[in-house]
């Protein structure tokens, strides 16, 4: 639990000139997209300001639920509808690559520590 120090550097402050009203529209199967509508600090629509739309969705693996999502470049739902199998298809490409790079790195970590404990297997003959 962070000490009373810390607490007092969060900053708890709403940013009241970027708000957003969250919808989200789902096929039950495979497809979430949570449209984020501007709004004023009086909760009215922002004319303003353009919606967004993000796509997300969960790939079932052997150690669990692997969450991807992206932002959609669309500005209506069907467009975010359209968009949404690409956008899947590129997000889970780039946390594939992360996957890789991230095992990459942990191998070659593990290769720079000194092996400790002696390893080694040694016979009465040697």
């Amino acid at each position: 639990m962070p000490d009373s120090a810390e607490s007092q550097q969060i900053d708890f402050t709403v940013d009241k000139d970027n708000l957003y009203r969250e919808e989200s529209v789902t096929d039950l199967k495979v497809a979430s997209i949570r449209c984020m509508t501007p709004v004023k600090a009086d909760g009215s629509e922002d004319p303003s300001r353009s919606r967004i739309y993000y796509g997300s969705t969960q790939l079932m693996t052997p150690e669990g639920p692997l969450p991807i999502q992206s932002q959609l470049s669309a500005t209506s739902l069907q467009e975010a509808m359209d968009e949404f199998p690409g956008a899947m298809k590129k997000a889970l490409d780039q946390t594939i690559d992360r996957l890789k790079q991230m095992q990459q790195q942990e191998q070659q970590q593990q290769k720079q520590q000194p092996q400790q404990g002696g390893s080694r297997i040694y016979t009465p003959y040697e």
